[in-house]
């Protein structure tokens, strides 16, 4: 194997690729690089057997890449980083000197670097599933943005660590819950593609960092065992999180008594100016709400107390109610535009956060019960 290609070009590529690697994985295999030269191409794979990364990068003018010998070799992640990070050339030449020693070059210094046979890599199998929708990527963006962060950070309920993707009558349903909130997106679909899947939230944050940073097209086709999503020049492939997702339209109630509607910013920096008063390491904050006024209040015997009054709309009876404001904070966030609507049922029962300006989202928060 012998290449010679742009070194900005190969370091965005490893970049990438390396969001798939763990650097502690027991098999040595895969704390590597997989690199092979064919055909005027340069085939880049990284994997942790949870998350795989194929990353392909054909010849043009802006990666000067040159095939010179076809081949393959296996580089240690860590390594192969640094060194593309530090030879100071525009080029880099890459090329298999004896067994598995790579040598990689540009201008006055060189490396080499015990590589491994890329036999010893683990068959991956990338071959494309045949249910798939296309997006945006701006939109398959929005979708992690404003779900995944509901998705529990716990194993105790493994399915639940995972956003659900389900379609049914062109529409795509994407659902995440921890069991204590629960974040939901309806997106339109032009296709008659059927599955219910549920993807890690962790695969799709890696989803949203190494693909969703230009705007192109991106393909997600899913199998009973495995998701893919494409673009023009990387394949990112993750396992399914096994076990039926919970029915989680029947928490959504459907009529309220209550509503409160309020400027974003305005309950976001009110609730996170409460932060640093906690209850057992909980942000619990209360909120009073009367067609008078609306008072916002966290205590702690510990710390002390917030009260603050809120520029707010109050509609129905009195209300008195208490919330994680973490929740009810990521929950805002992950909204869009100036202000919210936050729909009520009862002191005890789970209340929505959604925006006038986009129907297709909505969040909702479990009050926490207090004795105040």
């Amino acid at each position: 194997m012998k290449f010679t290609v742009s070194k900005n070009e190969l370091n965005t590529a490893l970049q990438n690729v390396s969001h798939a690697i763990s650097p502690n994985s027991p098999q040595p295999a895969l704390r590597g690089i997989r690199l092979e030269a064919v055909n005027d191409s340069l085939l880049i794979t990284g994997s942790d057997a949870d998350v795989s990364i194929f990353y392909t990068m054909k010849k043009d003018e802006n990666n000067h890449l040159n095939v010179i010998e076809e081949g393959a070799i296996l580089v240690e992640s860590r390594y192969l980083n640094e060194i593309v990070k530090k030879i100071d050339s525009d080029e880099i030449t890459a090329e298999i000197i004896d067994g598995a020693l790579t040598r990689f070059s540009g201008n006055s210094a060189q490396f080499k670097i015990n590589g491994m046979r890329p036999d010893d890599y683990p068959a991956i199998d990338f071959s494309r599933p045949a249910s798939s929708v296309t997006m945006n990527s701006s939109d398959l963006n929005l979708i992690i943005e404003q779900t995944a962060f509901a998705a529990s950070a716990k194993e105790t309920r493994p399915v639940l660590t995972g956003v659900n993707f389900k379609t049914a009558d062109h529409m795509l349903y994407v659902t995440a819950t921890d069991s204590y909130r629960l974040a939901k997106k309806n997106i339109p679909l032009d296709t008659d593609a059927e599955f219910n899947v549920t993807i890690p939230a962790k695969s799709l944050n890696e989803v949203k960092a190494t693909m969703l940073n230009r705007e192109e097209e991106i393909e997600i086709a899913v199998s009973d065992k495995k998701a893919q999503f494409i673009s023009e020049c990387m394949i990112l492939q993750t396992r399914l999180l096994d076990g039926g997702y919970p029915e989680t339209d029947r928490l959504i109630p459907k009529e309220f008594s209550y509503t409160l509607d309020i400027n974003r910013y305005d309950l976001i920096r009110a609730i996170d100016r409460t932060t640093f008063i906690k209850n057992e390491n909980m942000t619990i904050n209360r909120l009073q709400m009367t067609q008078e006024e609306v008072i916002l209040t966290n205590k702690s015997q510990e710390i002390g107390e917030s009260h603050e009054n809120l520029a707010a709309v109050f509609e129905g009876e009195p209300l008195d109610i208490s919330f994680s404001g973490n929740y009810v904070m990521d929950a805002a966030k992950a909204l869009k535009g100036e202000n919210i609507r936050i729909s009520f049922t009862g002191d005890m029962k789970p209340f929505i956060l959604t925006s006038p300006e986009d129907d297709s989202v909505m969040q909702l928060v479990l009050p926490v019960r207090t004795y105040n």
